[in-house]
């Protein structure tokens, strides 16, 4: 059965095609992937403007169209957190359910935590243990962890990358100024999330999924021998810290040529390690390793399931 999983984020209205069978990991076929950065689209009152809305049914289209071609037997159309938290969401999701012709589930921040979760949980699998993970998305950060299948703590908190850069970050470039407000704003709202997390038994393993992420560990990280001959990313949170100050005062133009930071990432990836610094340091992370899977796999595992084969 050839699956289609289409997420409507806050950066990107990414399209992933994949063959499913029972009892067989998903076999990714191809991907379509528009960037968005909706964030530059959100206006004071925190409605997303009509441009927006313009380039999200676009990119929607394409995808449409995409997996037409692809001759896809059931499309999971999802959105997450800038769709969700917009004051004119429902307009917006009753636009896109129009230009789709079918119901988009829209996600909200745990359901997104518990996906991705299940993902991870799938790929290094049942020896990994107690696992802890994040995920940063354009609009939020994702936190979870758990010993089982599904997290036994899942939290979805507003610090999202793209968010982060309209509101903190938005000279070019930054300056040290405007990281030093996000990184002190960013311990604030992590407090009361990390607390939850310090009662947990501690990681047998701190995983990092998300594309901002892997971009991330191709800055400040290395790659490191793993299982079954693969390398894996490991991204140090010493490592990730000594490269803040640089992103914080090189242009754009400059950061997109930096190892790892691919165009699409150049808004948003200075926000990305402050947060993400953040994060580990709230909950004594030394150290993270990259995951292969996210949530739109987190999305195809389930269904998957759901379908009883």
């Amino acid at each position: 059965m050839r699956l289609g999983v289409l997420d409507i984020g806050s950066n990107t209205v990414h399209l992933l095609v994949a063959n499913a069978q029972p009892g067989g990991r998903p076999l990714a076929r191809t991907s379509e992937k528009t960037t968005l950065r909706l964030m530059r689209f959100l206006l004071p009152d925190g409605s997303i403007s009509d441009e927006g809305v313009e380039a999200i049914l676009e990119a929607v289209s394409r995808a449409r169209e995409k997996a037409e071609q692809e001759r896809v037997d059931e499309l999971l159309a999802t959105a997450t957190s800038a769709i969700r938290d917009a004051t004119n969401g429902a307009r917006v999701i009753a636009l896109i359910e129009e230009r789709l012709g079918q119901q988009l589930q829209v996600l909200g921040g745990s359901e997104e935590a518990r996906f991705t979760f299940l993902a991870v949980r799938r790929w290094f699998g049942w020896s990994a243990g107690q696992i802890l993970l994040f995920d940063i998305g354009g609009g939020s950060l994702e936190i979870a962890a758990g010993s089982e299948e599904l997290p036994e703590v899942a939290e979805s908190v507003p610090l999202g990358a793209g968010r982060m850069t309209i509101r903190f970050l938005q000279e070019d470039p930054p300056g040290d100024a405007g990281v030093e407000r996000l990184a002190e704003h960013a311990a604030a709202v992590l407090e009361p999330f990390a607390t939850r997390f310090r009662h947990l038994p501690g990681p047998d393993h701190v995983l990092g999924s998300s594309k901002t992420i892997r971009s991330l560990a191709r800055l400040a990280g290395d790659k490191r021998p793993g299982w079954v001959g693969r390398d894996r990313w490991v991204l140090p949170r010493d490592e990730l810290a000594s490269w803040i100050p640089v992103l914080a005062r090189v242009p754009a133009s400059a950061r997109q040529e930096l190892p790892g930071v691919t165009p699409e990432r150049t808004f948003q990836i200075t926000a990305g390690a402050v947060v993400l610094h953040e994060a580990m340091r709230a909950l004594d992370v030394d150290e993270l390793e990259v995951s292969p899977w996210a949530l739109r796999e987190g999305v195809l595992l389930r269904y998957i399931e759901d379908m009883g084969w």
